[in-house]
């Protein structure tokens, strides 16, 4: 009957934090607020519908104190002016890929703080317009990111609360100038300075999400908020995207081990 549960007690104690895998995939959608004054001087709100998929895992790196983050999300958003005359549709994809240092406090409660690397590209298309009717979007920017990660109990029901900040510190853009349009970018080569460093000066910008993960029968699902606010002031022309979704989603615990997954990994190994 002991046999069983040694061999239980050795698995246990040769698991591999790195191996130990945290995926949430959401959906969702809400309130979005564009303006890029390339196409219009006019802001534009309508709805947003956005998906998510993140990964996060412990790492090798400083003894194993270091978490690595992929985040992917992809949204579309369909919005109007004031005076109903006009639509845009717009589209973006972004990945993320961030390194936190944790730093455990409390059972069931830590910090983590690191560098995030962002990387976008989309477009915004004004339906009205006859000359120049979209705007390219594409930048990369290197910021700061910070995380903290709450294990708790409400009544009986064990909820991991999160909160998570990322704000871009340096990057490039892409953008044309005031008046030029496409062709004479990409088919007469008058490329000079649409390539421009960015940093808070001119993309004051930042991204963050509350999270709590609730388990619901045999499967565990995540409620989110995103407040995504990202801006701009580059060669005369200013652009804004601020978005307030709600979504919901999934998460998946697995451990991998040759192939297999496990599920139920002790919390001292997880990443999240």
């Amino acid at each position: 009957m002991l046999l069983p549960l040694v061999r239980m007690q050795a698995q246990a104690d040769t698991l591999e934090a790195h191996r130990f895998v945290t995926q949430a995939t959401l959906f969702g959608m809400g309130y979005t607020n564009v303006l890029d004054t390339y196409l219009s001087p006019q802001e534009y709100t309508g709805v947003e519908f956005r998906t998510s998929r993140e990964t996060m895992r412990m790492t090798k790196l400083y003894d194993g104190n270091i978490s690595a983050q992929h985040f992917f999300q992809a949204h579309v958003a369909y919005t109007g002016n004031k005076v109903d005359n006009n639509n845009t549709f717009s589209g973006l994809v972004n990945w993320n890929y961030a390194l936190h240092y944790q730093f455990p406090l409390a059972h069931g409660f830590k910090l983590l703080a690191g560098a995030v690397g962002d990387f976008n590209g989309g477009f915004v298309y004004n339906l009205q317009n006859t000359n120049n009717p979209a705007s390219a979007k594409g930048h990369v920017n290197l910021g700061a990111s910070g995380m903290a990660i709450w294990h708790t109990r409400i009544r009986r029901t064990p909820v991991i609360f999160r909160y998570q900040l990322n704000v871009p510190l340096m990057g490039v853009m892409f953008s044309p100038h005031y008046g030029q349009s496409y062709y004479e970018i990409f088919t007469l080569g008058n490329t000079s300075r649409v390539l421009r460093f960015t940093s808070l000066h001119n993309q004051p910008s930042f991204r963050q999400m509350l999270t709590a993960d609730v388990p619901v029968g045999a499967t565990k699902i995540r409620f989110s908020y995103l407040c995504d606010i990202q801006q701009a002031e580059v060669n005369q022309l200013r652009t804004h995207t601020y978005s307030h979704i709600f979504m919901v989603g999934w998460v998946k615990n697995l451990y991998r081990y040759h192939g297999r997954k496990v599920a139920d990994i002790p919390l001292h190994l997880r990443a999240y």
